[in-house]
C-alpha cells in the first residue's frame, strides 16, 4: 500500500482539530451551568425546619422526676381489727380525758351571756369572772358608785376603750382579784369578738398583784382557761370574760 500524499494527511490534521475543539466546547458549557434557585416554599420549609431547630436546643432541661399522683382508693375497709397487744391505743394517750373538767369551765359562750359546767347560765349582757373555782357576774364598763341604766343625772356607762383605742377598765372591777389568797399564776382576758391590746395601766395593775396576764378573744379565751383549768387547777388560772355580743355603742 502506498504512503498517503500531503494532502490527505493534511486533511486528516483539520478534521481531527475540529473535533476536538467541539468537544472542549461541550465540557465547558457543562462546567459553568447555573445552579437553579430553589422555589420559596423549599425557603420556608428551611427557615421553618431551623427554627425547630434552635426551638428543641434552648428547651430547659428538668432532672426532677415528675409526680405521679396516685389514684384514690376504691374502698376504705381496711380488714378486720388487729388482735395484736402490742398496738397503739389512742384513747389511752389523753392523759385529761379521765379528769374532770371544774365546774366554772365554759360550756358556750353567746352573745349576751355565758354557759358554764354547772349549769349555770349568766345572761343580760353580762361577763363572767372565773377566780378559784368561784364564778362572779362581771360588768368591768360599771364603775362602782355607779348603776347601769340609772337615772337621768346620773353617770353613764364607761367605755372599756380608751383615747388610744386600748382595752382599758377601772381598778375596782378586780376588786375580787385583790382579796383572794393564794393569788393565781396565770388571768386570761377575753376582750369580744375581736382581740384588743390592753393598756399599759390595765397591764401594769394585774402584774402588780403577781399575776400574769394572757388577752385573746373570748371564744379562745374561753376554751384556753377550760384547758389549763383542767390540767392545773382553778386556782392557778383565772378568767375574766366579755360577752362576744358586746360592743362600744352599747355603753353610750
Amino acid at each position: 500500500m502506498p504512503p498517503p500524499s500531503a494532502l490527505s494527511r493534511a486533511a486528516l490534521r483539520a478534521l481531527l482539530s475540529s473535533s476536538s475543539s467541539r468537544r472542549l466546547t461541550t465540557s465547558s458549557r457543562l462546567t459553568h451551568r447555573p445552579t437553579p434557585t430553589p422555589p420559596p416554599t423549599a425557603a420556608r420549609l428551611t427557615a421553618s425546619s431551623s427554627s425547630i431547630t434552635t426551638t428543641k436546643r434552648h428547651q430547659p432541661l428538668h432532672t426532677s422526676a415528675r409526680l405521679h399522683r396516685s389514684n384514690p382508693p376504691v374502698s376504705h375497709d381496711r380488714g378486720p381489727p388487729s388482735s395484736e397487744e402490742t398496738q397503739t391505743d389512742f384513747d389511752k394517750l389523753d392523759v385529761l380525758g379521765n379528769m374532770p373538767a371544774p365546774t366554772t369551765a365554759v360550756d358556750a359562750t353567746f352573745d349576751d351571756g355565758f354557759s358554764l359546767n354547772s349549769g349555770l347560765h349568766v345572761g343580760g349582757m353580762c361577763g363572767v369572772l372565773l377566780v378559784a373555782g368561784d364564778a362572779f357576774v362581771w360588768r368591768p364598763w360599771v364603775r362602782g358608785d355607779e348603776k347601769e341604766g340609772g337615772k337621768e343625772g346620773e353617770k353613764k356607762k364607761t367605755t372599756l376603750r380608751n383615747e388610744r383605742n386600748m382595752w382599758e377598765c377601772d381598778r375596782a372591777a378586780w376588786g375580787a382579784l385583790e382579796l383572794v389568797w393564794p393569788k393565781p399564776d396565770l388571768l386570761i382576758i377575753g376582750t369580744g369578738a375581736t382581740v384588743v391590746p390592753v393598756s399599759p395601766t390595765t397591764r401594769k395593775h394585774i402584774n402588780d398583784l403577781g399575776i400574769r396576764l394572757e388577752v385573746s378573744d373570748t371564744r379562745n379565751a374561753a376554751a384556753q382557761f377550760n384547758l389549763l383549768a383542767t390540767e392545773r387547777g382553778v386556782q392557778q388560772v383565772a378568767a375574766a370574760l366579755v360577752p362576744m355580743g358586746w360592743k362600744e355603742d352599747r355603753a353610750r
